[in-house]
């Protein structure tokens, strides 16, 4: 079928089913907005900023778990996004970012709103493309939506220059996927998962240490069941809120900086760290050398790169952390969760001596309690979006999160300006929802 290249950005996004995009219009990807004007395949979201339409394309990831796409000009209009796409980097969202380019004969030239977008983006983003070749344009992007979800999650950019946008060409959306360099390691080995399952079976006192990662794989449910059956304690990352209900009782709460005590002390006293989707961020361990120092370390990473990066994991498993978790469920019978019971009262006592609270004044409204309060009112009904600062910190501390994607924060780049248009993604995603 010939179409011009604008016709195949928006007959790709059809086919990827995808229902909303976010973006903001310029010369060079007019063409394709053009043809926006004429479908009514997905809705289109006008931001005021670049960068605002790549995090409200976070949020609508991180509320959906779906690729969020965002579309911007050259230039000028790229280099807003840049901040976007490195939010999403750090915090392994998948996203596609379409961008326009000048026109081929420009490029190199200095030419009007020209900038290199494809070296700008390459360290921020999981992979890039530029489109020289309209004929290619169908199988880049089916290939760019690929990419951006298997594996570890992650923003592909691609950049098309006008003139390809205009040109006449085949378009297949059906073509084969023949990535030789990208096979995404999704099955933990068998003989890993056994002996990190033996592990947990003989340690004494076991924590588990839940990251985002959990939540990008769509695996809390499964987490969930895992810690119920063996009766093992648990800590969040910041950007695992939610994993656990507030009201687990298994769930220590946040750790890190800005975590509590008893999370803290926990790692601190633990002999063998469960760590499921996490990258030991530096928020997380502060010193390296005195995190768990006394602890063996079980961990679950979909990319084998985070495998023993800072910490070096005695069970390493690569692998989908849902994928692992429930082959880890078919062995749990042998784990005696009764066993534990000394470790949890230990913990409790943490808790008990240093609860993470505030004092309360009976003349000031201060901002815990509001965030302790709107949690009380609203909780599963509400989906919450932060900005950056301590009232991020106030939010993930007492906040009474119950679900999976209910928190959406930056994190790893702590964008500030982040909070609001990924609010206006997080509603894109969740229409039934009218609270946030």
């Amino acid at each position: 079928m010939q179409i011009t290249g604008a016709q195949m950005v928006i007959e790709a996004l059809i086919a990827e089913g995808v229902d909303t995009v976010f973006g903001y219009p310029g010369g060079a990807i007019m063409n394709v907005y053009d043809e926006i004007y004429k479908q009514d395949g997905f809705v289109h979201i006008l931001n005021r900023h670049e960068q605002a339409s790549v995090h409200a394309a976070e949020g609508y990831s991180k509320a959906s778990g779906k690729v969020g796409v965002a579309m911007i000009t050259s230039g000028p209009g790229f280099t807003n996004a840049v901040t976007g796409l490195a939010d999403a980097y750090m915090d392994s969202i998948p996203l596609v970012v379409i961008s326009g380019q000048v026109p081929m004969s420009l490029i190199g030239t200095d030419g009007f709103q020209e900038i290199d977008a494809v070296g700008i983006s390459r360290p921020c983003t999981k992979h890039n493309y530029l489109v020289t070749d309209v004929n290619d344009l169908g199988r880049v992007l089916k290939e760019a939506f690929y990419i951006a979800r298997t594996g570890r999650p992650g923003p592909v950019h691609v950049d098309i220059p006008k003139d390809v946008t205009a040109q006449m060409g085949e378009f297949n959306y059906d073509v084969a996927l023949e990535l030789e360099t990208y096979k995404p390691h999704t099955k933990g080995n068998p003989r890993q998962i056994k002996k990190a399952m033996e592990a947990i079976a003989n340690a004494k006192r076991p924590l588990f240490y839940l990251g985002g990662g959990i939540i990008n794989a769509n695996a809390a449910y499964e987490v969930r069941d895992f810690i119920h059956k063996t009766g093992i304690p648990a800590v969040e990352t910041f950007m695992a809120r939610g994993v656990l209900s507030h009201d687990d009782k298994l769930l220590i709460g946040m750790l890190g900086m800005h975590g509590s005590y008893a999370a803290n002390m926990a790692i601190s006293e633990t002999d063998l760290v469960i760590g499921l989707g996490v990258r030991f961020d530096d928020r997380v361990t502060g010193k390296l050398s005195e995190f768990a120092k006394n602890a063996d370390v079980i961990h679950v990473d979909i990319d084998p790169a985070s495998i023993s990066k800072l910490i070096n994991a005695d069970y390493p498993i690569v692998g989908d952390v849902k994928n692992v978790v429930v082959d880890m469920l078919e062995q749990v019978s042998k784990i005696d969760s009764a066993k534990y019971e000394t470790w949890r009262d230990t913990i409790n006592n943490f808790a008990q001596l240093h609860p993470l609270t505030f004092h309360e004044d009976s003349e000031r409204i201060k901002p815990q309690w509001v965030v302790k309060r709107v949690g009380e009112l609203l909780g599963d009904d509400a989906n919450i979006s932060t900005d950056v600062g301590q009232h991020q910190m106030w939010a993930a501390q007492f906040y009474p999160f119950s679900r999976p994607r209910q928190f959406v924060s930056s994190g790893g780049l702590g964008t500030m300006g982040f909070g609001f248009p990924a609010a206006i993604g997080v509603k894109a995603a969740s229409p039934e929802k009218n609270k946030y």
